[in-house]
């Protein structure tokens, strides 16, 4: 190759370069996972659209037609958890979701300057809630939507990125219909292993909104002394398994003010009032 070829080629060559660049900017930073993910909803629909099998009964008897039901729609969520991401920043966690060997994922990321990632749809089951319970739920994911929030869990939350959280979970409710008593916190699922949104999260701000159960002035508050604590919790919804780990639970979202120092008595009657709304 003489010069003039050289010089040619390494002015075309940068251009390319360049040109790559800006083709790769323009597509977004994950083009990769996005086209993974296209794949893998292709792959999930051509499943749904498929015949479904013949089940032989007693002595290998089957049909001799098939008759599809025309009555049916998509199952929807009829939870949502809330996550802090114990991370650093919303492209840290972005990373993490879009990583296979991590194995854990949520439906929507609201980063601190309230920008809402929506990275999987509602209809699919995110890994998000774990080894967790909530009444008689055990397979939290496959009822839930997991909603993340960047914040590290030693700090609060932007009053921006709440906003944002409050403007989906109002778009959440009315579209699937979601109960007020159903916003919950991935740290009400999985006590002891979990203690996320931490105790900065303003869940009254949101019960306030429609989103999750508050209680009410406990000012004069008479706790019957037939009351269970450990039954009231159950009906609530969480785990007693673990009794120290569940109240601790309650105590963080609904007391978070006296989290390091509970006051037996105040918590009776936060509980007991708490029972009260979900019963």
């Amino acid at each position: 190759m003489d010069i003039r070829s050289f010089r040619r080629f390494g002015k075309w060559g940068t251009f390319a370069i360049i040109l790559s660049f800006f083709m790769y900017c323009a597509r977004g930073p994950y083009a990769t996972t996005n086209k993974v993910y296209r794949q893998k909803a292709k792959e999930y629909a051509r499943v749904l659209r498929t015949q479904p099998a013949i089940v032989r009964g007693e002595g290998g008897v089957a049909p001799s037609w098939w008759a599809g039901t025309v009555n049916f729609n998509m199952r929807k969520p009829n939870l949502v958890i809330i996550h802090h991401t114990a991370q650093n920043s919303c492209e840290q966690t972005l990373k993490t979701f879009t990583i296979e060997r991590t194995q854990v994922s949520a439906h929507y990321v609201i980063c601190r300057d309230g920008a809402i990632h929506h990275m999987l749809n509602d209809y699919l089951r995110a890994w998000h809630g774990g080894v967790a319970k909530w009444g008689n739920l055990t397979d939290i994911n496959s009822s839930s939507i997991g909603i993340e929030l960047d914040n590290n869990g030693a700090e609060p939350f932007s009053p921006e990125q709440i906003n944002s959280l409050i403007i989906l979970l109002d778009t959440l409710q009315h579209r699937y219909n979601i109960p007020v008593a159903n916003f919950i916190g991935h740290g009400d699922i999985a006590p002891g292993r979990k203690v996320d949104p931490s105790a900065w999260f303003p869940w009254q701000e949101l019960a306030q909104k429609g989103f999750g159960y508050w209680y009410d002035d406990t000012t004069g508050v008479a706790v019957p002394a037939t009351f269970n604590k450990w039954q009231a919790l159950r009906i609530i919804g969480y785990d007693i398994k673990d009794t120290i780990a569940a109240m601790g639970a309650f105590r963080r979202h609904f007391m978070p003010q006296d989290t390091l120092a509970p006051s037996t008595d105040a918590t009776q009657k936060v509980l007991f009032n708490v029972l009260k709304k979900y019963q």
